[in-house]
C-alpha cells in the first residue's frame, strides 16, 4: 500500500476504513477553508493538524499538518511516467533525501503526504522575473543531491528502458519513444486530428527519436523532471532551503535531461540561462564530475526533446480550455498558446510550417465544435452555424443537413483522415444518410502571389460535372475523372469551405497513392484520354472572352509580370544567377510564334500529386484552382515538366494524344511543344529560386524535389534563353542557397510552382 512501518495495531483494515474516513473529513474540512489547489494531475488538500488517533495512524507527530492528493479521472494523460505511483517513489528515496515529502497513506487513489512548511518559489519569485544567484545555486545544489540515488533505491524500471545505466542516446530514445506512446498515441482518438490540422505530423516523435546523433556517456541517477517555481518549496526552517515536491514524473536518467526540463519549465529570463547552467555545472561537478561530460554538446539535444514533446500537451490543454461556451478572450489565448507551442516545436520536430495565430483560431474554433461540448452529438450538429454561398446552388445528393453534419465530422476527424497541404485543409468524412465519403476543403496560409487564378475551382467542377452527364456521340471520349462539388459556403469564423465529393481509394480513405515517380502506360493512355474528355466541356461559362485569344502571348505575360513582381531579394539574387529581368524577359520570349489551337478547358498544374491513382488502374484529376482555358498542347507539356518521363513514357503520351484528340487541338504541336517546355524550365528557374530564398512552401513534395535539383534547372533554363548563367562563375552563391533543410524544415524533393 506504500505506507510506513505503523507502531502496532490497528490492522490494515483498520488503517484503511481509517484513511477513507480521515480522507472524508479532510475533504470536508479543506472546502469549508477553501485551501486547496488543483494542479493538471491532482487535487491538493491542506488539511487541519491531526487529530492524536490520526498520528497514531500514520506514524505522524501530534497536530501535525499532512496533503491529501487525490489523482483526478477525467486529468488528460500529457506526461511521462517512468512509474505509475508517487508513493512508491517517494518510501524508497526518503532514506537518501530525508526531506522529501513521506507518504504517510496511500489507499486507493488517495495519498497522504507529510506537510513541507514553506511557501512556493512562485511567490517569491514569479515566473518570467529574475531568480536570486543565491536561490539559482541552491537549486542547482538541489539537482545534484538526486546524484546520490542511485538504480537500486528506486523501484523496478520499465523494460523499455536502456539496460545500459550511462548509455545518453538510448535514454533520450526511451523518452522520445514514451512520450509517442504516453502522450500521443494515447490522446490520438480525440486530438490527433487536431495535431494533423495543425501539421504536426502523425509520426514526428518517431522521426524525431531516429535522428538523435550520438550522445556523450554520463552516469544515470534519479531525475525530478518536473522542478519548475510551484514544485520548489522554499522552506520555513531554512535547513535545507528548499525542498522539491510533487514527484509523480520522476524518473532515472542522465543527469542533463533534469537540467533541460528545469531550464524549460522555471521561465528563466533569457539573460539568466547561461548563469543557471554554469550554477549546474559547478554544483553538479562538485558532487559527479562525470554527469557534466559533454554538457556544452549534448544539452541542446534534451532542450530540443522538451520542446518538441511539450507540444501536444500545451496544445491539448489549450483546446480543451475552450470548453462548452467560451469567449473571444479565451479564444485568444488559447490561440497564442497553441502558436508559441508550434514555434518552440518548429525544428526540433522539423515542422513544415507553422501557421499563423488567424489559421489557429479558425482551426480550434472548428475543432471545439465538434468537441467542447457538455451537449450531446445530435444538439452539437445542429448547431453547427454555416452560410451558403449562391454561386453553387443545393446539390441534389447533397441536402443542407448533409452539410451541416460533415462541417460536425470535419471537426472531429481522425488524423488519418486529414490531408494537410500548402494551399489546402482537406478533410476526408463520412456523412449519415450520404452513399459516398466526401472532402471538405478549405484555404490555408497565404494567397500565392507568384501565379495567379483565373477561373474559379467550383465553377470548373461544376462545367466537367455537367459535361460528364450530358449526351455524347458513342465512343467519341470517356469522362474526366474529378470531384464533384457539393456545397460552398462559410462557417466558423467567417471561413469559406467547399465540400467535394471523396476521389481515392475506397478502403477507408488509404493515404492516396501518386505517381510520384511517373506513369506507368496504362496510365499514360487514361491521362490522355481525359485530355481528351476535356476538349468537350463548355467552356464559355467559363471564360466567355477566350475568343480569338492568343494564349501563347498571355502566358508569355503572366510570366512577365510574375518576374517583375518577386521579392527584391528574390530579383537581386537572378540577376547574380544570370537571369534576366521581367522586360529582357520579355523581348527573349517574342521571338517564339505558335499556332494557334482551339481553346479547351485545361487543368494547368498536372503535377503527381494532383494525380491520384484509382484502384482499377485509371487516374483521377484534384485540385483544379490553376484551370485555365487555352492550348491543349500546354497541359501535355506541362504535365511533363512536372512528372519524371521517361523517353517511351513520352513518345506515348505525343502519340496517343495527336492521334485521338481533333486536329485543330493538335495543329503545328511537333514545333511549339519544346517552347512550352522551355517556358516551363524558365517559369521554374524563378519559382524555385523564390521558394529557396523565402523558405516559402517547402513542405510540398514537389517543392521538395524541385529545389533538389535547382542547379539543373537553373543552367536549364539560362541555356534555352540564350544566355550565360553565373552559378558556376561564382561558387560562393551555390553555397549560399539552402540545400537539404532549410531552417529545421525538411527540403527534399521537376518544378515546384504549384
Amino acid at each position: 500500500m506504500g505506507v510506513p512501518p505503523m507502531p502496532g495495531p490497528p490492522g490494515p483494515p483498520a488503517l484503511e476504513r481509517a484513511a477513507d474516513a480521515a480522507y472524508d473529513d479532510f475533504v470536508r474540512y479543506a472546502r469549508a477553508l477553501g485551501s486547496f489547489g488543483r494542479g493538471h494531475h491532482n487535487l491538493n488538500y491542506m488539511v487541519r493538524p491531526l487529530t492524536e488517533d490520526e498520528s497514531r495512524l500514520v506514524a505522524c507527530d501530534d497536530g501535525a499538518p499532512v496533503t491529501v492528493r487525490a489523482r483526478i479521472p477525467s486529468a488528460l494523460p500529457v506526461v511521462i511516467r517512468t512509474w505509475p505511483d508517487e508513493a512508491e517513489i517517494l518510501n524508497t528515496i526518503c532514506g537518501v533525501l530525508p526531506h522529501v515529502p513521506r507518504c504517510l497513506v496511500k489507499h486507493a487513489d488517495v495519498t497522504i503526504l507529510s506537510y513541507v512548511d514553506g511557501v512556493p518559489l512562485s511567490r517569491v519569485c514569479p515566473n518570467g522575473t529574475h531568480v536570486d544567484p543565491g536561490l539559482v545555486a541552491a537549486l542547482a545544489d538541489l539537482l545534484a543531491d538526486m546524484t546520490q540515488v542511485r538504480r537500486q533505491h528506486l523501484p523496478p524500471l520499465p523494460a523499455s528502458w536502456p539496460r545500459s545505466s550511462r548509455d545518453s542516446r538510448a535514454f533520450l530514445r526511451a523518452l522520445a519513444f514514451a512520450a509517442e506512446e504516453q502522450i500521443r498515441q494515447r490522446n490520438r482518438a480525440e486530438f490527433g486530428g487536431l495535431f494533423a490540422m495543425l501539421g504536426i505530423p502523425e509520426d514526428a516523435m518517431v522521426r524525431f527519436a531516429e535522428r538523435l546523433p550520438a550522445l556523450v556517456s554520463r552516469p544515470f541517477s534519479l531525475l525530478h523532471t518536473d522542478l519548475h517555481r510551484d514544485n520548489v518549496i522554499v522552506s520555513y526552517a531554512g535547513v535545507p532551503p528548499l525542498i522539491c515536491v510533487d514527484w509523480e514524473l520522476a524518473t532515472y536518467g542522465d543527469p542533463l535531461h533534469d537540467l533541460a526540463t528545469h531550464l524549460e519549465r522555471m521561465e528563466y529570463p533569457d539573460h539568466q540561462w547561461p548563469a543557471v547552467i554554469e550554477a549546474w555545472r559547478e554544483a553538479m561537478g562538485r558532487r559527479r564530475p562525470k554527469a557534466v561530460h559533454g554538457l556544452d554538446r549534448d544539452l541542446k539535444h534534451y532542450l530540443a526533446f522538451e520542446r518538441a514533446q511539450s507540444v501536444y500537451p500545451d496544445v491539448m490543454r489549450a483546446a480543451s480550455s475552450l470548453g462548452d461556451s467560451f469567449d473571444q478572450q479565451r479564444l485568444d489565448a488559447a490561440t497564442r498558446a497553441v502558436h508559441r507551442a508550434l514555434l518552440k516545436a518548429e525544428e526540433p520536430l522539423r515542422l513544415m510550417s507553422v501557421p499563423d495565430e488567424s489559421e489557429i483560431e479558425r482551426t480550434l474554433f472548428r475543432w471545439n465544435e465538434s468537441h467542447g461540448g457538455l451537449h450531446n452529438r445530435d444538439r452539437s450538429v445542429s448547431e453547427i452555424v454555416w452560410e451558403r454561398d449562391l454561386r453553387v446552388p443545393p446539390h441534389p445528393e447533397f441536402p443542407a443537413s448533409a452539410v451541416s453534419r460533415a462541417l460536425f465530422e470535419e471537426g472531429a476527424a481522425a488524423a488519418d483522415r486529414v490531408f494537410k497541404g500548402t494551399a489546402h485543409l482537406n478533410t476526408a468524412v463520412r456523412v449519415r444518410g450520404v452513399a459516398f465519403p466526401v472532402m471538405v476543403r478549405r484555404k490555408v496560409g497565404a494567397a500565392d502571389a507568384r501565379e495567379r487564378r483565373f477561373l474559379n475551382e467550383h465553377a470548373v467542377l461544376e462545367a466537367i460535372e455537367r459535361s460528364n452527364v450530358s449526351p455524347r456521340v458513342p465512343g467519341t471520349s470517356p469522362r474526366v475523372r474529378a470531384p464533384r462539388v457539393l456545397a460552398l459556403g462559410t462557417s466558423g469564423l467567417k471561413e469559406q469551405f467547399t465540400i467535394h465529393s471523396y476521389e481515392g481509394s475506397a478502403d477507408e480513405f488509404r493515404p492516396p497513392e501518386h505517381p510520384a515517380d511517373g506513369l506507368r502506360p496504362h496510365e499514360a493512355d487514361d491521362l490522355v484520354d481525359q485530355l481528351l474528355a476535356l476538349t468537350f466541356v463548355d467552356c464559355e461559362r467559363l471564360d466567355p472572352d477566350l475568343r480569338g485569344w492568343d494564349f501563347y502571348r498571355g502566358l508569355r505575360d503572366e510570366l512577365v509580370r510574375m518576374v517583375n513582381h518577386l521579392p527584391k531579394a528574390t530579383g537581386d539574387l537572378a540577376r547574380e544567377l544570370g537571369l534576366p529581368n521581367g522586360y529582357r524577359l520579355g523581348e527573349i520570349l517574342d521571338r517564339h510564334t505558335l499556332v494557334m489551337r482551339r481553346p479547351v478547358l485545361l487543368h494547368g498544374d498536372l503535377n503527381p500529386w494532383n494525380l491520384v491513382r484509382q484502384d482499377n488502374g485509371g487516374l483521377i484529376l484534384i485540385d483544379w484552382e490553376m484551370a485555365i482555358v487555352g492550348d491543349p498542347l500546354y497541359d501535355l507539356v506541362r504535365h511533363m515538366h512536372l512528372t519524371p518521363t521517361r523517353p517511351e513514357i513520352r513518345e506515348r503520351l505525343f502519340s496517343r494524344w495527336d492521334r485521338l484528340l481533333p486536329e485543330e487541338c493538335t495543329k503545328g504541336w511537333r514545333e511549339d511543344w519544346r517552347v512550352y517546355r522551355w517556358m516551363e524550365v524558365v517559369r521554374s528557374a524563378y519559382v524555385d529560386l523564390d521558394r529557396l530564398v523565402t523558405g516559402d512552401s517547402l513542405d510540398a513534395p514537389n517543392v521538395r524535389r524541385a529545389v533538389d535539383t535547382y542547379a539543373m534547372t537553373l543552367a536549364e533554363a539560362t541555356a534555352a534563353l540564350g544566355l550565360s548563367g553565373k552559378l558556376t562563375a561564382n561558387p560562393y552563391l551555390a553555397r549560399a542557397l539552402p540545400h537539404g533543410d532549410h531552417g529545421g524544415r525538411r527540403t527534399a524533393g521537376v518544378s515546384a510552382d504549384l
